[in-house]
């Protein structure tokens, strides 16, 4: 196949320059303000796709992490706002991962415009998981992070052949003000799918945006949050996310006790724990639930999202500006 120019450069960046623009659709405020973004510049629709990489999967007796109303509320947000959306995963999800032994990284799964492929898990060296990501920046040590988001989204955009020969735009909601690590980050470069074959940035279009700008443009358009603001969380990734506050965990205890219990379990059987100040028990008595309406917990903890997306009277959830309980 002919050789896909390489047309941009990160100092004179034109998001309309692509055939494809693909949006990392968490469900999160930044995701959010990422879409919200592009619209208002006037990237068509027609170009744009959101993608929402499912941290868990199989059985539901094992551990999942993300919140219930996760799954309903990007599809609710996709279809308010007229955009298609295609979800990916790892086979088995996190639970599978993090109880691997003596195995292959599992299968990804990934729905396209033309139904569901499978790709990887034939190859590689087994090996053996049986503990928690742990905090940190480093991706190969906060796996849950590469292994269920990031890679996924490499796989599905390298085994797709409508992408050939295009020019496709990854957009992503890092902002520098979330960490060190992320200030860090390009606001655009190429991104590591990008080969002869296909042409791939990757755009961190709110990189530069405080959380203030994030709210403020979510309030424009009348966007009502994940129910995890409304709850007091500060930031909207898993339920459980290793990087949750010690008032986090006690508002877990608080609303599902049931995940504290196979936390504690896993973390007994694997003699590490989630946490690197200690046992998730230590954790929950360092901490004081959130003050959390019941109709909000209802909210969060259905798996259908029952809520419009445009809310008329618009509210600033409990959780903006809260606790900075994220990657560092």
């Amino acid at each position: 196949m002919e050789q896909v120019a390489l047309f941009v450069t990160s100092d004179a960046f034109d998001p309309f320059a692509f055939d494809k623009v693909i949006i990392g659709f968490s469900g999160g405020k930044d995701s959010v303000a990422c879409v919200l973004h592009c619209l208002k510049l006037g990237i068509p629709k027609d170009r744009i796709e959101l993608w929402h990489h499912e941290i868990d999967d199989g059985d539901t007796g094992q551990l999942k992490m993300v919140w219930p109303c996760t799954h309903g509320y990007v599809k609710a947000f996709a279809n308010a706002l007229g955009l298609p959306l295609y979800f990916s995963w790892r086979e088995g999800g996190f639970a599978r991962e993090l109880l691997r032994e003596n195995a292959l990284t599992a299968p990804t799964l990934f729905e396209t415009p033309n139904g569901l492929m499978k790709a990887g898990g034939i190859r590689g060296t087994p090996s053996t998981r049986r503990k928690f990501p742990q905090q940190s920046a480093n991706l190969s040590t906060r796996c849950c992070s590469s292994s269920l988001k990031i890679d996924i989204c490499s796989i599905a955009i390298s085994n797709q052949a409508r992408f050939n020969g295009k020019r496709t735009l990854l957009v992503t909601g890092e902002r520098a003000e979330e960490s060190s690590a992320r200030a860090k980050y390009q606001v655009a470069e190429p991104h590591k799918t990008c080969n002869g074959k296909r042409m791939v940035w990757q755009w961190r279009p709110v990189h530069q945006w405080s959380e203030k700008e994030v709210w403020a443009i979510l309030e424009r358009h009348r966007i009502r949050a994940h129910p995890a603001y409304f709850l007091g969380w500060s930031r909207c990734s898993c339920m459980t996310c290793i990087f949750g506050s010690p008032s986090q965990w006690a508002s877990v205890a608080q609303i599902v006790p049931r995940k504290v219990i196979q936390i504690r379990q896993h973390e007994q059987d694997f003699g590490v724990t989630l946490r690197r100040d200690g046992d998730i028990d230590k954790a929950i008595a360092r901490g004081t639930p959130y003050a959390m309406d019941q109709e909000h917990v209802r909210v969060a903890m259905a798996e259908d999202y029952d809520l419009p997306i445009f809310m008329e009277n618009w509210v600033l959830p409990s959780g903006a500006y809260g606790e900075a309980a994220g990657p560092t």
